[in-house]
């Protein structure tokens, strides 16, 4: 017989206090429960961590995805602004066009109206002047004719015709 199971020996009895604790502390303490529900509580705790983990990433992912969906949507609202804004350079630029042709047909006009004038004004102007130099050169001829004469036949007749006239 091995020498820790023998009776006599110190090994023997500090073996039997040993089992006598464990059996106090499994037994009486209920231990094993605590522990038990020490371990359930902490699994419990990791179990709602894990959840509150997924929770948050499969909203991480939900917004993520919605980002890339506005990131989409704006991209394309870009591409149409940005093809309307083609059209519309593309209108103001034929709509310009149209304006300057306008713009130029009724310069055009005006310049031939002013230089119309001014031929008309260049015209009366001339004629203006031939007859300023025709009267002087009427009067010039008058005034030799009325020195070489006394009287003028004209200026006599008109004063003859006075007195029946009155």
């Amino acid at each position: 017989m091995p020498a820790f199971l023998n009776p006599v020996e110190a090994q023997f009895w500090v073996g039997v206090g040993l089992l006598l604790f464990l059996a106090i502390v499994i037994f009486v303490a209920k231990a094993p429960r605590t522990i038990a529900a020490a371990l359930d509580a902490r699994a419990s705790t990791i179990k709602a961590d894990l959840d509150e983990a997924a929770r948050i990433r499969d909203e991480a992912q939900r917004l993520v995805a919605e980002l890339h969906a506005e990131r989409d949507a704006a991209r394309r609202q870009a591409e149409e602004m940005l093809l309307a804004a083609g059209e519309q350079v593309r209108m103001f630029e034929s709509e310009a066009k149209a304006k300057l042709e306008e713009s130029l047909i009724r310069r055009q006009r005006l310049t031939e109206q002013r230089i119309q004038a001014a031929e008309a004004q260049a015209a009366a102007d001339v004629k203006a002047a031939a007859a300023e130099l025709a009267a002087q050169m009427a009067e010039q001829i008058l005034k030799r004719r009325l020195v070489g004469a006394t009287s003028d036949p004209l200026i006599d007749k008109a004063i003859g015709q006075l007195a029946s006239k009155l």
